[in-house]
């Protein structure tokens, strides 16, 4: 029987008043959260669109034939707090326009007037069913239609209609599907690795679990239900935390709300919030993975099957033969012991027994990696099942199928996630558990701390032939950051951990020495090489001592670039693998007998350099040059390869350079007469010329021995009684527009060195002009820390700086270490993303190294600059 507009379904005011008070005390209800208050939300609201319904219908004189619709996620029952209202009027096309019109401006209006966002739509049913023909979201929408109000068999015949189409048209339909998420996921990313996630859009999140309900509607799949549900769940109580928190209808989950999220839901702290969203992102994304390859392969089957069956209706091709006919569709390759693939993915033989076969779970995953193939959900769940525990130490053959595995580059990643999301990987190595899922904050890192070992593991299959024992190098890579999963330093809490684990995995004592070396050292090449002086003998001897042979000196550097690039862009670089490489040539030197070099021992300088010191020398000012540097060249080999553009000297236009696209990293060279406040007045004219600095060095240089007494002489005069030249070599970038030419550079140069240009007054006017617009801040940086290295060097002091990279801040350092009275004798000068690591060897007025107290005042002095306003 068709329901009669005119019967009311709830006594509540209708109005809005009524519904905002209910809705109210509904929200601040504590004791109602989660999928009960979703649902006691949805409730409300279609009592109060049911009413609104009954109340227009009898205004604009229509009886019956009209229905109110909720589609999406009002249609799921999945309301937020500050969700859309997804409603459709429907109507059998009895009733004139304009009663229609009249009916739904009762129902819109007081919607837009609560403020609540509504996505409407009136339609008939031939209309509904035509709009989701041309529009896939359209027809994603109705899969979910709820009936609210009003005439209950329109609605029942739509939701028939639109499933019997969906059903019909999945063939076409699902692939678009596909490329719709393919091409999300690419817009907004992975939530699982995330730091300020998009609930809803990011790959695994809101709009891929409704997907994977579309495809289960489709009948063609089904996707794994194991822990989807408490995934979804779990993501629709940080959005309705979300929303209550800011008051917004918002799906990213940006940092500075984490906290208070966190805390609505119970949770420890931010990073156990992004934990738990991590992992349900990962179990939906999972799941569409293997829902997706098995709607490809029912599609692919589907396919083949066609031309079979013309063939058989019209009596030809009965016998079908060859790869792709009806006989191959079950067809078994095997690729291992108890190990074949059928159909595109890798399963259990028949014969397997996994219950009597504790390494088949490794073998399979090896075997399926070395294929390049998935492992089925299936086998995976069996093996998960009815494997048995692995002895402990693991026999060789479990320990060699890990190492296969680890070692199959790329694939390895799809073939570990599957072993994990079974909960395998864990049972395999228990103390993962501590890393799955771990967030980094550091925005350097890319992936969550479990992702970023077997991103490392597979970049450090490809450096597998530069080390004697590649097996050593793929378990490094794979237990590096094993101990970030426990309090204090990583590196040490890490190499314990990884003795355990080499032990258990059946490593002899030597081989688990290495690995504990390689797990508690794996930052020491990078952080020497890029915040120590090389030329410092005990720079090289106290890298020598830590590593101890040169078998582990090039199992150390393997692992170093792995870890590296498997960090992200701004880990790594052609200058910072020069920088590593040199060091590693330095210490296998040392390693191999022969003394470091003496600090005294002036470094190589290029032919290039050499030239501008001279110039510099002989004319008493700066002279520059710019270099593009390439970041496309093999690892360990550098070069300048165009040169933009070089002064001579001082006087003439600069020399046109090549025109094309701005170069990835930029080297700029710079070569002045040895004079108080280089470095902070260097550092200054970068930043009033808006350069980024990304790396920095500063040393001085030894003149040629065949200068004249006659060039000695007019050097003295012209440079005022200089006794050296300083080359400051920089890798700079343009923060906004292109870079500045060379000549520019250098007269600004020339003035801030002679003061008719005041630096400090020029940031100073620039910082008071960002803070009439200041930019908005997700989180405060932590504090700047400046520290005294001991032992880092016997020739010099360390004064170490950590600190929130911003334009100006190395010119700041440089004036604080310059007012403090010591000497910069070199300086190297590294930035990491958003942070910046330094390090300035410093000496008194003698060149001796500060004393203790001496050395600690400085560094307190640095670091009350930095905690200071710029300017103060």
């Amino acid at each position: 029987m068709t329901e009669s507009l005119e019967t009311t379904t709830d006594t509540t005011d209708s109005g809005p008043g009524g519904y905002a008070a209910a809705r109210l005390r509904l929200l601040q209800e504590e004791s109602r959260s989660g999928p009960p208050r979703r649902t006691a939300l949805a409730d409300l609201t279609d009592r109060w669109l049911a009413a609104l319904l009954t109340g227009g219908a009898e205004t604009a004189g229509i009886a019956r034939g009209a229905a109110l619709v909720a589609v999406g996620g009002y249609g799921r029952g999945e309301l937020s707090p500050r969700s859309d209202l997804d409603v459709l009027l429907l109507h059998d096309g009895s009733a004139d326009r304009s009663a229609l019109a009249a009916l739904a401006d009762h129902i819109w209006y007081p919607v837009w007037d609560m403020g609540l966002a509504l996505d409407h739509s009136v339609r008939t049913p031939d209309e509904a069913r035509g709009t989701a023909a041309e529009d896939l979201k359209v027809q994603l929408g109705l899969l979910d239609a709820r009936h609210i109000a009003g005439d209950a068999a329109l609605t029942t015949d739509l939701r028939t209609t639109v499933l019997a189409d969906w059903r019909a048209q999945a063939p076409r339909r699902l692939p678009e599907l596909h490329a719709l998420c393919q091409e999300r996921a690419e817009r907004h990313g992975e939530l699982q690795f995330l730091l300020e996630p998009d609930l809803k859009e990011a790959r695994g999140g809101l709009r891929d679990a409704t997907a994977l309900r579309a495809i289960a509607a489709s009948w063609l799949a089904d996707a794994p239900r194991e822990g989807l549900d408490d995934a979804r769940r779990r993501l629709l109580d940080a959005r309705d935390a979300l929303h209550l928190s800011t008051g917004r209808a918002t799906d990213r989950l940006a940092l500075q709300e984490q906290d208070q999220v966190a805390g609505a839901l119970g949770l420890l702290d931010a990073d156990a919030l992004l934990r738990q969203i991590y992992e349900s992102a990962r179990t939906i994304s999972y799941a569409s993975d293997v829902t997706w390859r098995e709607v490809e392969r029912v599609l692919r089957a589907r396919s083949a099957a066609r031309p079979r069956l013309r063939g058989l209706l019209g009596g030809r091709g009965g016998r079908s033969g060859g790869r792709g006919g009806a006989a191959d569709a079950g067809e078994r390759s095997p690729l291992a012991e108890g190990v074949v693939e059928q159909d595109g993915e890798v399963v259990l033989a028949r014969a397997a027994r996994p219950d009597r076969d504790p390494v088949l779970p490794l073998r399979a995953a090896a075997a399926a990696a070395q294929a390049g193939l998935p492992l089925s959900l299936h086998a995976v769940r069996r093996l998960t099942a009815a494997a048995r525990p692995l002895p402990v130490p693991w026999p060789p053959e479990a320990r060699e199928q890990l190492i296969t595995l680890l070692g199959a580059g790329e694939s390895t990643v799809g073939v570990w996630e599957a072993l994990e999301a079974e909960g395998l990987i864990t049972r395999l190595l228990p103390d993962w558990e501590r890393v799955r899922c771990r967030p980094q904050r550091n925005p350097v890192h890319r992936w969550t701390v479990d992702r970023h070992l077997v991103e490392t593991a597979v970049r450090a299959s490809a450096l597998s032939r530069r080390v004697g024992r590649p097996d050593l190098l793929l378990v490094a890579a794979l237990l590096h950051d094993i101990g970030k999963g426990w309090p204090g330093d990583h590196s040490v809490a890490g190499e314990t951990i990884a003795r355990d684990v080499a032990a258990r995995i059946g490593f002899d004592r030597a081989d688990v020495a290495v690995l504990a070396t390689l797990v508690r050292h794996h930052l020491l090449l990078v952080e020497t090489a890029t915040r120590r002086d090389l030329d410092d003998p005990a720079t090289v001897r106290s890298v020598a001592e830590a590593v101890g042979s040169a078998t582990t000196l090039e199992l150390l550097h393997a692992l170093t670039e792995a870890d590296a690039l498997a960090t992200g862009p701004a880990a790594w670089s052609t200058w910072r693998g020069s920088l590593v490489a040199d060091l590693v040539k330095r210490v296998s030197a040392v390693l191999a007998g022969e003394p470091a070099a003496d600090w005294s021992t002036p470094q190589q300088t290029t032919a290039e350099q050499e030239r501008l010191a001279v110039e510099a020398w002989r004319t008493g000012g700066p002279v520059l040059a710019l270099h593009a540097r390439s970041e496309a060249l093999p690892p360990g080999e550098t070069g300048l390869l165009t040169d933009i553009t070089a002064t001579d000297v001082t006087e003439g236009p600069p020399e046109e350079g090549p025109t094309g696209p701005e170069p990835i990293g930029v080297e700029l060279l710079i070569a002045v007469p040895d004079q108080p406040g280089v470095l902070a007045t260097a550092a200054g004219v970068l930043a009033l010329h808006r350069l980024t600095v990304r790396a920095a060095d500063l040393r001085a240089v030894e003149l040629p021995s065949e200068l004249d007494a006659a060039d000695a002489a007019d050097a003295s005069g012209a440079a005022g009684g200089a006794r050296g030249v300083l080359l400051l070599s920089w890798r700079v970038a343009a923060e906004y527009g292109s870079l500045p030419q060379a000549a520019r550079l250098r007269n600004d140069l020339l003035r801030a060195l002679d003061g008719s240009l005041d630096i400090v007054a020029r940031l100073a006017e620039r910082e008071a002009a960002y803070r009439k617009y200041p930019r908005r801040r997700g989180v405060h940086a932590p504090p700047p820390r400046v520290t005294v290295a001991p032992g880092s060097s016997q020739l010099a002091t360390v004064i170490e700086v950590r600190a929130q990279d911003a334009p100006g801040l190395l010119h700041r350092i440089g004036r604080a270490l310059e007012h403090t009275g010591v000497a910069v004798r070199s300086a190297h000068v590294s930035t990491l993303g958003a942070n910046a690591v330094d390090a300035f060897y410093v000496t008194d007025d003698a060149g001796a190294p500060l004393k203790p107290m001496r050395a600690a005042e400085v560094a307190q002095e640095v670091e009350r600059v930095l905690t200071s306003p710029p300017g103060a």
